[in-house]
């Protein structure tokens, strides 16, 4: 199982909104196939697997261990359990089921049917975590929120700037920056308000590290930012929440929205099919999602400068889930 979720984790952002997933087969103790879902609307960890099998009459002799309990119903592919069942195999391991309503059992509930041996729960924990954005996706009908700001050791995020002062203030160390960029390929989303896009001009893509650029997410009620921003390259798909109009124009869609609260940003973000959000800033930004208590994770980068006076960091007040240091910063996590 812990293969399984080794290979799961190889799918990365490139298989959301689905589910990550691997699965391994094994005849006599023996590993003769495995596979793990690598693309959104291509084939499924066990279609993989089966085909890495060259003598398909092992199938009736052997486990397959999945990570996720197999779809039990037909999106972009058939259902996986409906394979298996074909397949005749000997015993399915599940790490854990599924909770969107399509699946939830009934995947498990069809292969018992077949008379097929299924034992689930199977390093469950370890196999919830990894889908923790899928999971929080259905249950919550909301993106997974990442919190992610970077704090003077003297507790500020920012120095007070205007028009003539508009170069970034840098906190952390350039290793650490290297650091949030491998964040930020790890999600779907990244947002920001639109102060940090008119004082920074940031890319918010990932051109430090090999990965997939995320949708850029610019809160902007008046569309107050520059025509100039980078956010309005050919870098990756940006998404304009605004009060004043709906389009499209080139890579940018504007989406116009009464209100501009966590709630109907989150609704928008979900009915895109955006599993999860990496929040960078500005402080106010970062602190609405705080008070409204609709946050996931928070990734608190202290570094060793100070300010003296600027703009405080957000205010929380859990008790960090654990600390590391990186390069000559430290950074707290917090988990709900």
């Amino acid at each position: 199982m812990q293969r399984c979720i080794d290979l799961a984790l190889l799918g990365g952002v490139s298989v959301a909104p689905n589910p990550m997933v691997g699965a391994v087969i094994v005849c006599e103790g023996k590993i003769i196939g495995e596979g793990y879902h690598q693309k959104y609307g291509e084939a499924h960890a066990e279609v993989n697997a089966i085909n890495a099998v060259q003598d398909k009459s092992l199938l009736a002799n052997s486990t397959i261990y999945v990570s996720l309990e197999p779809c039990a119903h037909s999106g972009k592919t058939p259902p996986c359990a409906d394979l298996l069942v074909r397949c005749n195999f000997k015993r399915v391991v599940i790490g854990c089921q599924d909770p969107f309503p399509e699946v939830a059992g009934k995947g498990i509930k069809k292969i018992k049917k077949a008379n097929i041996e299924v034992t689930v729960g199977v390093l469950e924990e370890h196999c919830l975590k990894l889908n923790k954005r899928f999971f929080t996706f259905h249950r919550k009908e909301r993106p997974y929120i990442i919190l992610k700001w970077a704090q003077t050791a003297d507790g500020f995020i920012d120095s007070v700037r205007n028009e003539t002062t508009r170069k970034i203030n840098w906190i952390s160390a350039p290793e650490t920056q290297s650091l949030v960029h491998q964040w930020r390929s790890e999600e779907q989303a990244i947002l920001v308000g639109w102060k940090t896009v008119e004082f920074d001009n940031p890319s918010l893509t990932v051109r430090e590290v090999t990965g997939q650029n995320p949708l850029r997410v610019i809160i902007d009620s008046q569309l107050r930012m520059p025509k100039e921003s980078k956010i309005y390259s050919d870098n990756g798909k940006t998404l304009v929440l605004n009060r004043i109009k709906s389009e499209i124009v080139d890579n940018v869609e504007f989406v116009k929205l009464t209100n501009l609260d966590t709630e109907n940003i989150l609704k928008a973000l979900y009915e895109r099919n955006i599993l999860s959000v990496f929040v960078e800033g500005g402080s106010r930004t970062i602190q609405h999602f705080l008070v409204d208590n609709v946050w996931d994770e928070a990734r608190v980068i202290v570094g060793k400068s100070t300010f003296k006076e600027g703009i405080k960091a957000p205010r929380i007040t859990a008790v960090p889930t654990h600390s590391f240091s990186f390069s000559t910063d430290k950074i707290y996590q917090y988990y709900r």
